[in-house]
C-alpha cells in the first residue's frame, strides 16, 4: 500500500505540473529578459530592500527562477539559493547531516541532537518537536518561489531491504498565477523500517503555500501538518552485542541487528503538528523616473516604497502521545508510577501568536541609509496537561499564558561593502514581565588584492523564561511543576572570517550562560545556578588539485562544566573526491569518501517516556566518541537530474567497534547500497 501511495503522489504532482504549464505558457513568454514581476532582477532593490546578506548572488535560469525565505517575526525576505546544486547531494537525507554533526538513534528520521553546541537552536517550536529538525519544517525554513514557468521537484531516497530499509519521498510545486502571485505545495513522505527491533518511523507532512509581492501590498502563507508516529525500543539490551559480541551467550563473532534484544517492546511516540503562518505589509511611497538603457534611452516609472505596516500571524497545535504497555520495572523510575506496566500519556499545546510594526525603509533617499522597524506582538499559549491525580483525558489541568513583548529594529540590508541588523525586544505584560532578547549582525565585505574577504560578527543577549513544558509536564513516569525556576540568562560573542579565493572560514565563538536548564540523570529539568563557559573554534578548509577535492571542517569546543553539559572537544569531517565533467561535459561526476570523528565524552542519553536527551544516569555512565564512520558514495547529475549511489558505515568491525553516537543506541550496520534522485521539471 505504501508503494501505490508514493506511485499515486508521484503521477498527481506531475499531472498538476503539466497542467499548469499548459495553462500558464503564454501567460509568461512575455517575460523577455526581465523577471516575473516584469522588471530587472537586482539584488540591492527588491521589494522592501531586501537583499541577500550571504551575498549570494540571485539564480537566473532559462527558465527563469528565484527563491527566497521569510524571518518568522516580521517577514523580511532573504533570497537564497535554488537548490540546484549537485555538490554532496548524497548527504542531504542521513539522519547525522550534511557534516555528521548529530548524535542521533541510527535509524531514519528519529530524534537526533547536534554534538556542535553553537549550531543547537533555542527558539524550537513545542519541547517535544525539537529532536525533528531533519524533517520538521519551521516558517522561516520555507522556501518560497517565483518563476516565469512552473517549477516541480521530484526526489527520493531509499536504503536497505524490504525488512530493515528505509524510503522518502519529497515533492515541491510551485507555479505563479501572474507576475505578481505564486502559489505551490509540498509533500515529505518517510518511512524507516530499523535495523534493529522495534525502532520503525513513519512521517507525513503535507503543506501549501503562497506569495503576492506587489508594489504597495505583499503577502506570504504557509500551512503545513506533520503527522510522526515512532516505536520505540529504549536501546539495546546490552552494548557488548555490538562491542564485544564474543563474550555474549552464543559465543558470536558478529550478531544480525534484527536478532540483538531491546529494552522496550511495545512502545510508541506520537506528534501530530500544525500551522498557519502569514506575514503580509502594506506599503507607502511614492513613483519616481529612472533612464534604463537597452537598446535605446528610455525613461520608466518605479515605485519607491517609504513606509510599510506589518502584520504576521501565526496558528500552531501540537499534540503529544506516548503509549506503552509491557514495560520493564527497572526502565522507567518507578517511584513516579500511577500505573503499573502501562502508560498512556499526551498532552497538547496550542498558540495564537499577532505581531504588528510600522517600518520606515532604507534606501527611499540618500539620507536614509537604513531602515528603521517598530513592532509589537501578543501571543496567547495553551496547554492540557493530564490530570496529575488520574492522568486521564478526563478533567485534565489547563494553563494558559500570555506574552506581550514590544520591540524594535535597525538594518542596512543595501550596497555590498556593510550590512548590519539590531533587533530588541523587552517584556511588558504578563508571563514577558523580565524577559528581553538582543541580537546584533554586522557583515563587511572588500576586496584584498584579488581576494574577497567577508567578516561577520554577531551577538546576543538575552534573558528568558524556559519554555513551558520545562517547568510543567504530568504523565505516568515524569511529573513536574516547577514554578520556581529562574530566568535563563545568556551571552553570545560571534567572528567569523571568510577568504573565498583562499577556500577558507574561520568560526570563534563564546558563550556565557546563568541559570542553564537541561534534563538532569534522571530525565527530569533542572538549572544550574553557576556560570557556563562555552569557547568554540571552527576551520573549514577545503583544497583542490585539478580534480582532485579534499574538504575539511574541524571543530573544537570546550565546555567549562562538562557534568552538565557535555561536548566533545573535537569534531572533525573530511570529505576526499574528485569532481569532474564527462559524456560532453554534460555529466557531473563526484566520487569520493567521507570521514566523521569526534573525540570521547560522555555524550546525552535518551529517554523515550519525554522523547528527550539528558544526561546519563549515574550508574551507568558510558563514553561514545572514538570511532571513525566513513562512507563511500558516487553523486551525478545530468542535466536536470541528480542521483547518488553509496555505501555507508563502510568501518564497521573495522576498529573498536565503538559505533555509538547515543548511548546503547548504535549507528546503523554496514549498508552497501543506498541511492537517491531528484528531478527538476520546468516545462
Amino acid at each position: 500500500m505504501k508503494r501505490i501511495a508514493i506511485t499515486y503522489i508521484i503521477l498527481l504532482a506531475g499531472i498538476v505540473s503539466m497542467q499548469a504549464q499548459q495553462t500558464l505558457r503564454r501567460a509568461n513568454d512575455n517575460l523577455g529578459n526581465r523577471d516575473q514581476f516584469g522588471n530587472q532582477i537586482d539584488p540591492n532593490m527588491l521589494p522592501d530592500n531586501v537583499q541577500d546578506s550571504t551575498n549570494t548572488e540571485l539564480i537566473s535560469l532559462p527558465p527563469k527562477l528565484y527563491m527566497w525565505k521569510v524571518s518568522e517575526l516580521l517577514g523580511e525576505r532573504t533570497i537564497v539559493p535554488a537548490d540546484t546544486t549537485s555538490l554532496n547531494f548524497q548527504n542531504s537525507n542521513l539522519s547525522d547531516g550534511t557534516t555528521g554533526e548529530y548524535n542521533h538513534l541510527g535509524n531514519l528520521g528519529a530524534p537526533r541532537l547536534s554534538r556542535i553546541f553553537f549550531n543547537r537552536k533555542d527558539d524550537e517550536p513545542t519541547l517535544f518537536m525539537q529532536p525533528f529538525s531533519s524533517f520538521y519544517v519551521r516558517p522561516d525554513e520555507v522556501l518560497f518561489t517565483n518563476s516565469n514557468i512552473p517549477f516541480t521537484n521530484l526526489t527520493y531516497y531509499k536504503g536497505g531491504n524490504k525488512i530493515n530499509g528505509d524510503e522518502r519521498f519529497k515533492s515541491y510545486f510551485s507555479v505563479n498565477v501572474n507576475k505578481r502571485l505564486a502559489f505551490g505545495f509540498n509533500i515529505d513522505y518517510l518511512y524507516g523500517r530499523g535495523y534493529y527491533q522495534k525502532q520503525n518511523t513513519s512521517f507525513f507532512n503535507a503543506g501549501i503555500f503562497a506569495s503576492y509581492i506587489g508594489e504597495k501590498y505583499q503577502m506570504q502563507a504557509v500551512y503545513n501538518n506533520f503527522n510522526m508516529k515512532m516505536n520505540e525500543n529504549g536501546g539495546i539490551a546490552d552494548d557488548q552485542y555490538i562491542t564485544r559480541p564474543e563474550n555474549m551467550a552464543e559465543g558470536k563473532k558478529e550478531y544480525e541487528s534484527s536478532t540483538i534484544p531491546v529494552k522496550l517492546e511495545q512502545a510508541s511516540n506520537r506528534n501530530k503538528d500544525f500551522y498557519l503562518y502569514l506575514t503580509h505589509r502594506y506599503r507607502l511611497g511614492f513613483y519616481r523616473d529612472r533612464i534604463e538603457v537597452k537598446k535605446d534611452t528610455t525613461t520608466v516609472e518605479e515605485f519607491v516604497p517609504v513606509t510599510s505596516f506589518i502584520h504576521t500571524f501565526k496558528l500552531e497545535r501540537s499534540r503529544h502521545n506516548f503509549r506503552a504497555s509491557n514495560e520493564p520495572a527497572d526502565f522507567f523510575p518507578e517511584k513516579y508510577y500511577l500505573y503499573k506496566n502501562h502508560s498512556n500519556d499526551s498532552t497538547t499545546a496550542l498558540s495564537v501568536k499577532n505581531t504588528f510594526g510600522i517600518a520606515l525603509l532604507e534606501g527611499f533617499n540618500k539620507y536614509a541609509k537604513a531602515g528603521l522597524t517598530a513592532y509589537i506582538s501578543h501571543k496567547f499559549s495553551r496547554y492540557d496537561l493530564m490530570n496529575v491525580d488520574t492522568l486521564t483525558d478526563m478533567h485534565r489541568q489547563r494553563y494558559n499564558e500570555q506574552e506581550v513583548f514590544v520591540g524594535g529594529e535597525l538594518a542596512k540590508r543595501q550596497g555590498k561593502l556593510l550590512h548590519y541588523n539590531i533587533n530588541g525586544e523587552v517584556g511588558i505584560l504578563e508571563k514577558a514581565i523580565g524577559q528581553f532578547r538582543v541580537n546584533a549582525d554586522i557583515d563587511l565585505n572588500f576586496r584584498l588584492g584579488k581576494d574577497t574577504v567577508n567578516f561577520f560578527a554577531r551577538g546576543r543577549i538575552s534573558n528568558t523564561l524556559p519554555s513551558f513544558y520545562m517547568r510543567h509536564y504530568h504523565s505516568n513516569h515524569y511529573t513536574w511543576d516547577n514554578d520556581d525556576m529562574e530566568k535563563e540568562f545568556r551571552t553570545r560573542i560571534e567572528g567569523e572570517l571568510n577568504i573565498e579565493r583562499w577556500r577558507s572560514n574561520l568560526k570563534v565563538g563564546v558563550e556565557n550562560i546563568k541559570n542553564y536548564t537541561y534534563f538532569n540523570q534522571n530525565a527530569m529539568p533542572e538549572q544550574c545556578g553557576d556560570n557556563i563557559q562555552v569557547l568554540s573554534a571552527q576551520l573549514k578548509q577545503d583544497f583542490k588539485l585539478g580534480i582532485f577535492h579534499l574538504d575539511n571542517l574541524v571543530t573544537w569546543q570546550k565546555s567549562s562544566n562538562e557534568t552538565v553539559l557535555p561536548l566533545p572537544q573535537l569534531s572533525l569531517y573530511h570529505n576526499l573526491y574528485l569532481l569532474t565533467k564527462l559524456a560532453k561535459k554534460v555529466l557531473t561526476v563526484q566520487l569520493g569518501a567521507e570521514l566523521v570523528y569526534f573525540t570521547k565524552y560522555y555524550a546525552p542519553a535518551y529517554a523515550p517516556g519525554i522523547q528527550q536527551f539528558h544526561l546519563q544516569p549515574t550508574a551507568d555512565q558510558v563514553e561514545v566518541g572514538g570511532y571513525p564512520f566513513v562512507n563511500a558514495y558516487v553523486n551525478m547529475q545530468l542535466k536536470r537530474t541528480r542521483f547518488y549511489i553509496m555505501a555507508t558505515h563502510i568501518t564497521q568491525g573495522m576498529s573498536n567497534r565503538n559505533s555509538f553516537t547515543v548511548p546503547h543506541y548504535p549507528v546503523n550496520p554496514r549498508q552497501w547500497f543506498r541511492f537517491g534522485v531528484s528531478w527538476n521539471f520546468y516545462d
